[in-house]
């Protein structure tokens, strides 16, 4: 385990945070602007130093204040995405790819990085003609060509543009599935979260408001406050199982035995997928619907019922087979069809609202 245990003043923040992060995938770092995600990561590489704690990667000392440890950033061995790309100008794509590579300079490692990040035709071209997001893959296959033992990145595609970011995205998430070491990614995206990460840490005001595998969190009372109306919604866990002989859709196949229709993907039969169910895309009735347009109707019952001050709306947690589901609906629906904990409903949900993301490590 990536064990962190630091306290730090930041300011009128006092950065405190006791997790155990795992040693292989991506652990997301999220929280508002000036919760400490910066800083907590600038403490993981060396930049910046707790006021007292300890940091252990796997069996080996970063920082441990009662032992007097403290590794400068080039022994922690740890690789570094920035925000920013923060090229060499006069060095080609090459050259900065080498820069900083350590010992036995193997071709094939150079090779199955630079095919890893898709940079082949960009090796003799220079930063001030690529694109924000081929520079962040240029900067990203220079911190893994220094054979790091865990990679940081920082917010690494906020200085992206819409666009930029769907051409870098495909390749994190091809990073995130091939390589066996870990990740830690601070992002105030919960979008990008969702497509990349197996793990989540929460900060807020310095503190950590809740850590755990990404489904777990995401599902908890402690994140939803956080979430827009927009955002909420449901995650679960899939694998693919069959295409529709007639039909463009895609039956997943739920790890509770439930079965979703979407529409079709390009992913192989066994596959492991996350589905993402938003919440305003979910109804519920009382009774099995007859004639409905909509594929996917499941038995559910309500497992709990959220409702918020001075709003016309009510989150419903349903359980689909011990498999949480979220759904919005009107306070108005939910006294008309008299709704508490234990009733049992039909959960209409539409096959335009699952989205997927890969899931790097299942």
């Amino acid at each position: 385990m990536l064990t962190i245990k630091v306290k730090r003043q930041l300011g009128e923040t006092l950065l405190d945070v006791d997790v155990a992060l795992p040693l292989q995938g991506v652990s997301a770092v999220f929280g508002r602007s000036g919760a400490g995600k910066t800083s907590l990561v600038n403490i993981l590489g060396g930049l910046a130093a707790p006021d007292s704690g300890e940091v252990r990667l796997g069996e080996r000392w970063l920082y441990h204040s009662g032992k007097h440890i403290n590794l400068r950033p080039e022994q922690r061995n740890a690789g570094f995405v920035f925000q920013d790309a923060r090229l060499f100008p006069h060095y080609r794509v090459r050259g900065n790819l080498n820069y900083g590579r350590k010992g036995n300079k193997s071709v094939a490692q150079f090779d199955a990085v630079v095919q890893l990040l898709g940079l082949e035709h960009l090796l003799e071209r220079y930063p001030t003609s690529l694109s924000g997001g081929e520079k962040q893959r240029v900067a990203i296959g220079r911190a893994l060509l220094t054979n790091p033992e865990i990679l940081l990145m920082d917010e690494p595609l906020a200085s992206l543009d819409l666009p930029r970011k769907r051409e870098l995205l495909p390749y994190l998430q091809r990073l995130t599935r091939e390589l066996k070491l870990p990740i830690v990614y601070v992002s105030h995206s919960l979008d990008e979260i969702l497509q990349l990460a197996d793990y989540m840490l929460v900060i807020d005001k310095g503190k950590t408001v809740i850590s755990g595998p990404l489904e777990t969190v995401w599902d908890s009372d402690e994140l939803r406050p956080w979430l827009s109306q927009q955002e909420q919604s449901s995650l679960l866990l899939a694998t693919v199982a069959e295409t529709h002989a007639d039909y463009a859709m895609t039956r997943l196949q739920l790890d509770n035995g439930a079965s979703l229709w979407v529409s079709q993907t390009h992913r192989e039969p066994g596959e492991r997928i996350r589905v993402r169910v938003h919440s305003n895309q979910v109804s519920v009735c009382t009774t099995m619907p007859v004639g409905s347009s909509i594929r996917n109707i499941l038995p559910v019952t309500v497992a709990q019922i959220n409702t918020t001050a001075n709003s016309d709306y009510v989150q419903l947690r349903l359980s689909l087979s011990n498999m949480p589901l979220w759904a919005n609906i009107t306070r108005w629906s939910l006294d008309e069809l008299a709704l508490k904990p234990g009733t049992e409903l039909f959960a209409q949900i539409k096959g335009v609202s699952l989205t997927e993301a890969d899931i790097a490590h299942s």
